[in-house]
This record gives C-alpha cells, structure tokens and sequence, in this order.
C-alpha cells in the first residue's frame, strides 16, 4: 500500500478529510522549502503537494505563475525538487508528497538523465505520486503503467467540463486520489459554487475508485469546511503562496503553518465521512 493510500485510509477509518497544501518548490526562498514542507506536516497537512517550476504553467494564475518565475530565477529545476524531497524524507519518512508540474520538465529530465530516468529517480528521493497537468488519461498509460511499477502514484485531474467518459478513463488508472479542478479557468480565479461542488463529486465517485480532493478557489478555513464536508480531501494552493510571498525567510515556515493549524482545525469539525 503507497504511504497516499494509507493516509487516506487512516483519515477514513477517523472520520477526518484530508488537508493538501500546494507549495512551489523554490518559493518565495530556495533554502525554505524543506523547512516549510517540514512546518506544514507538523501543524497538519496530511498530503503536500510540490510544484515543479515550469515557464509555462497554463493551467495556473498569476499567484502560482509568480511563484514560479521566482522559483525558476533562482536556477530551481528537476533535479533541486528531487533534492529537497531527499531532504525531507530524512527527517519525514510518513507525510506523502506529490509532485506537480507539466510534461516538459520530466521529459526534459529523460532526455538528459536517460529513458524513465525521471520516475527512477522521483521514486528513490521519495516522491509517492505525481500529478502531470498536460499529461490526460488517454495519452500516458504507459507512463502512469511505469509509475505504478516504481510504486507512485498516478494521479489526474477531473473539472467541471469532466465527460463521463473522461471520468471513466481516469478511473482507469488514478491511484492516491484525482483532484476535482472546482472552477472553469486557471488556479486562484473565480468564486467557488459548494453546491455545484456537492453535486459533481458522488458524479465522480461513481467512475473512481480513490478518494476525490477539491482544489481551485479556497482560500480560508469556512470554504475549506464547506468543501471538505462533501469531498475527501481539500487542496491549497494560490491563498497560501499569497501569504508565503509576503513573508521574511525568519517567518516564512511558521506562517506557513498558522495557516495549515487553522484549515486543520476547521476540518476537524467536521463529523464523520463525506
């Protein structure tokens, strides 16, 4: 069993939801990362999700695009996100960690380091899925197939424009868990409808078998409830690099923290499974 899929299961038998937070790695100082990823675990992020800097993230808004530029200026690549997840396995060997990106690094890393050099060398540092942006069910059975056999996790995404055969296709081969994309257009836009939430995710549950994490448009501890008390999981990203993008290095971890303690807390109101 990966260390995502006994996280879920734990949360599960508990009654509690999942608690995702999105950082890119690099961001907003590249000797912070570790110390972030590490202070999250601690105040209560059960799954951290790691952006891999790339100059184009299409899917992402400006908030997510800001982070990666800055990430990307101070030379973060590939091999640096391997590095940092090294870092963080040898003081954290429970919290799972995805990484998060687009096609165009990881074949990048091939072409340089060898074929399947990129999921060789994710799974060694300690990676246990990976979330390609670009990379859609029907184009990439063969890679998710490779990631399965070095035991991570392929993981996809599902949006509101999701057929019901896309959805299937995804079923197919996620494992860990699929990420509902809760809003049409790019991360950190638009106001977050929980109704239209509410009913897309028994939608999803009935073509995927792993647990269904909503993402794109919380930014607090009330809609993080609100979503999380119909979902598995509920992810994090733009509102938290927003307060890590304010911060001094001395501070950066902790706040990243008094952010995860507050969402953590709202979660853990919540009664029972979704």
């Amino acid at each position: 069993m990966s260390r995502i899929a006994a996280c879920f299961q734990g949360l599960k038998a508990q009654g509690r939801r999942a608690l995702i937070p999105y950082i890119a790695a690099g961001d907003p100082f590249p000797d912070a990362t570790v110390e972030i990823m590490l202070a999250m675990a601690e105040a209560g992020a059960d799954v951290i999700e790691l952006g891999v800097p790339f100059s184009d993230p299409m899917a992402d808004g400006p908030v997510i695009q800001r982070a990666a530029e800055r990430a990307l200026a101070h030379g973060i690549g590939t091999p640096q996100v391997l590095e940092y997840i090294r870092a963080f396995r040898q003081r954290n060997n429970v919290t799972p960690v995805v990484l998060m990106g687009y096609a165009n690094p990881i074949e990048r890393y091939d072409q340089r380091h060898g074929t399947d050099a990129f999921v060789r060398d994710a799974a060694e540092a300690g990676v246990d899925g990976v979330l390609v942006v670009d990379y859609p069910p029907e184009e990439c059975e063969v890679f998710a197939a490779r990631m399965s056999a070095h035991g991570l996790d392929p993981i996809f995404l599902l949006a509101p424009t999701s057929t019901e055969q896309r959805m299937k296709d995804v079923g197919r081969i996620a494992r860990g868990y699929v990420y509902y994309v809760s809003l049409k257009g790019v991360t950190g836009a638009g106001h977050l409808d929980v109704s239209a939430v509410a009913e897309m995710v028994p939608r999803i549950r009935a073509h995927v078998g792993v647990p269904v994490g909503v993402g794109f448009g919380i930014r607090d501890a009330e809609t993080a409830k609100a979503v999380g008390a119909v979902s598995d999981a509920v992810v994090i990203g733009s509102r938290l690099i927003q307060i890590l993008e304010t911060q001094t290095r001395d501070n950066v971890a902790s706040e990243a923290a008094k952010f995860i303690k507050d969402i953590r807390h709202a979660l853990d109101t919540l009664k029972g499974a979704s």
